[in-house]
């Protein structure tokens, strides 16, 4: 059901990939609360995807940008300005990749320099966004950006490698920024740290299953799905919040406040009953 929460906004969705992505269903649910925007990602993002597809479906435009190149991201807000007709009133940053990660490379032998583009497409470019839009002027008062972290920001996963970093850093970034941009323009900038999600990034972490698995038992409200977060995207696009600001806010059933649950001593115990049978 939609209740036209994003009625008479317009913005820029960064990161749609496929139907699987978080990008993706947010444009969809935008779309269904009266949002209108554009949709970005980088060329070589937009080779491996179907963004045409999500465009047509949402009536939207596509600009390809990369999100770590300053040029790049000044052209897609003056196309941006004109296609819509004016300012924007928000932003989502879907943006994450680690060249250690997809190259299975071991965190105590990670490339630096593979580290470093980590930290540059998937932390500096939320800053590269924030810093462009506030010197073009492109945000409306009151607008919202939103960008996607994860847990492993403030607790060791080790599969998670440098990623881990750049998370740190995009939520420092959150705060930094979003003082700035609240300062001086009324606008609101979160993270929002989502349960593990089978899409196409987060499937290519090495275990993801066995932990997508674990997580579930440890959140009492299980784990948040895509379409979930890309509601509470949605609410925080939206003027029911517009008093946030600052904050990595946590999406994920409740695992990140749960020491142990039930369903993991249950777990537990079946393991050491089948164990004990075995011996």
């Amino acid at each position: 059901m939609a209740y036209n929460l994003l009625k008479g906004k317009k913005g820029i969705i960064f990161g749609a990939l496929d139907e699987k992505s978080i990008a993706w269903l947010t444009a969809e649910k935008v779309s269904e609360e009266g949002g209108e925007f554009v949709l970005t990602n980088a060329p070589i993002a937009m080779r491996m995807g179907r963004i045409y597809e999500l465009a047509e479906k949402c009536g939207s435009k596509v600009i390809p940008a990369d999100a770590t190149s300053l040029v790049d991201i000044g052209n897609l807000y003056k196309e941006t300005e004109e296609i819509l007709g004016g300012k924007i009133d928000f932003i989502l940053h879907s943006i994450g990749m680690s060249p250690n990660v997809r190259k299975g490379r071991d965190y105590g032998d990670i490339n630096y320099e593979w580290f470093l583009k980590t930290l540059d497409v998937s932390a500096l470019s939320f800053h590269k966004v924030m810093q462009v839009a506030e010197k073009m002027d492109v945000m409306n008062e009151w607008g919202s950006i939103i960008a996607l972290s994860y847990i492993a920001a403030q607790r060791t996963y080790p599969d998670y490698s440098d990623m881990a970093q750049a998370k740190a850093v995009l939520e420092s970034i959150a705060r930094s920024y979003g003082y700035r941009m609240a300062r001086d323009k009324k606008v609101r900038v979160n993270t929002i740290s989502q349960s593990p999600t089978v899409t196409t990034a987060g499937t290519g972490v090495t275990g993801f299953d066995i932990f997508h698995s674990f997580a579930d038992k440890m959140s009492p409200l299980g784990n948040a799905d895509a379409e979930s977060c890309a509601e509470y995207i949605v609410a925080m696009f939206s003027d029911f919040t517009r008093m946030v600001t600052m904050q990595n806010l946590m999406h994920d059933g409740g695992f990140s406040n749960s020491g142990i649950t039930h369903e993991i001593v249950d777990f537990l115990q079946g393991l050491e009953k089948s164990s004990s049978r075995e011996k």
